[in-house]
């Protein structure tokens, strides 16, 4: 009987199981849906929700059953839903957004296509890059200052004495802190005397109450939590496109004096200035790891349709924003902010996907090292070079694999800030002051650049 049992499992073995597959074959097939051997190819991102895949043969019936299909369906009827109004184009050449997107989740470049593009490169081409990214790194990128700042509002959160079901992680709770503290120090968060909480700054003559604080990316929502818990704030709109549990809804909703809205959508799809419940105010913009393109939706979101809503009469306008940026390699060329300032340096597409694979380097290797001293070390790609697989075939491939740590270190590191400095640059052509520091010690996380800006006069 035991035999005749295993004769009908999937014959894939799980490792970490020790045994085959329980589940029951195909007709046909020695193998069960999950585990029949396929070609990378006729697998799909689902169209629906690219977070999972699907088999381009299957797609039609797989769109039919998504089970996103009725959340997707019912955003579609919400006036701040426009597919695509914050994705960017791939040529800044093109002509202005329509809102319909000419391209999908099918054009996205992933890791293993930038990892393949740089291992084509021969050696020559391949330091020769590393040479034009030190020379960029040289000219745009001054020294990143340590900023980490811990206010005094937030030390009911630093000493632990915040609600039991508010699950608390000392490293989180260091970051979002410090995203406060800079916030503060930036003067977008200031404390008022003689009151037990702090309020928001209000710098608009005509504007009643304190701003609202959108937070991008907002996963359960505990950076708002914080905020909330050690800042008068009013109003606040998380904005997420996955579902959490566990999450801060339930302690924000109880504060009376606090509005919360949620708003489940994809940043790549939502135009601010149509959120009814936000018109007629302005807000603060804050968002903890926005992975990747993530950051340049985001900012898109919040500047690049400002003007058309002002003249649309739409009083809805940044004041101020803390970006903390993760996930460079991520990033893609479409959704990238600022591709007209990374091209007048000479930078290409490709150069860029690469760049962004190169970023995935700073964060490989011992996370809880101190890598302060790292921008100090000086690359020498021609003693690397003369080393390593001269008129091999595959000399690249094995060059970036023998590199020393510290050395692949520095080089990640060096693409992260130009990859930033160019959303930075694009921050100040829109007019805002503007500042990027490194708001955590990397031993707390190697992931610590945070961007901030603000307007200034007449906002």
């Amino acid at each position: 009987m035991k035999t005749k049992v295993m004769e009908n499992r999937c014959k894939f073995w799980v490792p970490k199981k020790s045994r085959f597959c329980a589940n029951s074959p195909l007709q046909n097939s020695l193998f069960c849906g999950n585990h029949t051997p396929r070609t990378n190819n006729q697998w799909i991102p689902c169209p629906i929700d690219p977070s999972h895949s699907v088999l381009q043969e299957n797609l039609g019936s797989h769109l039919r059953r998504c089970p996103l299909v009725k959340q997707v369906q019912s955003l579609s009827t919400q006036p701040f839903y426009q597919k695509g109004v914050n994705a960017g184009k791939e040529d800044e050449q093109e002509e202005p957004e329509t809102g319909i997107p000419t391209s999908g989740c099918f054009d996205i470049v992933t890791s293993e296509m930038k990892r393949n593009a740089v291992y084509s490169l021969n050696t020559s081409e391949f330091f020769e890059m590393i040479r034009k990214i030190e020379s960029v790194h040289a000219q745009i990128c001054n020294d990143i200052k340590d900023s980490y700042k811990i206010p005094e509002a937030c030390g009911v959160w630093i000493k632990g004495e915040v609600e039991r079901n508010v699950p608390f992680q000392e490293k989180h709770v260091a970051q979002q802190a410090s995203m406060l503290g800079n916030l503060e120090e930036f003067g977008v968060l200031e404390r008022i005397d003689g009151k037990e909480k702090c309020e928001l700054v209000e710098r608009a003559e005509n504007s009643n109450g304190v701003p609202a604080v959108v937070e991008f990316g907002a996963g359960r929502g505990y950076l708002t939590q914080m905020l909330a818990d050690c800042y008068g704030i009013r109003r606040v709109f998380l904005v997420e496109r996955k579902a959490y549990k566990l999450k801060a809804d339930r302690s924000l909703r109880q504060k009376e004096s606090l509005i919360l809205e949620r708003l489940r959508i994809d940043i790549e799809d939502l135009n601010l200035n149509a959120v009814e419940s936000l018109q007629g105010l302005p807000y603060i913009a804050i968002g903890k790891h926005l992975c990747g393109p993530a950051t340049d939706l985001t900012l898109r979101c919040c500047l690049a349709n400002e003007r058309n809503a002002e003249q649309c009469g739409v009083n809805c306008y940044l004041r101020g924003l803390a970006i903390a940026t993760c996930c460079h390699h991520l990033c893609q060329w479409k959704h990238y902010i600022n591709k007209k300032y990374l091209t007048s340096l000479g930078i290409s597409k490709e150069e860029f996907h690469a760049i962004t694979w190169f970023t995935s380097w700073a964060v490989d290797a011992d996370h809880g090292s101190d890598l302060s001293d790292v921008i100090d070390i000086k690359l020498h790609p021609e003693s690397i070079e003369g080393e390593e697989c001269n008129g091999d075939a595959n000399g690249v491939e094995a060059i970036a694999k023998n590199m020393k740590a510290i050395e692949r270190a520095k080089l990640g590191f060096m693409c992260k800030k130009i990859i930033d400095m160019g959303r930075l640059m694009w921050l100040k052509e829109h007019g805002l002051r503007t500042r990027l520091v490194k708001y955590v010690p990397s031993s707390i996380s190697p992931e610590n650049h945070l961007l901030i800006a603000r307007h200034v006069g007449g906002r």
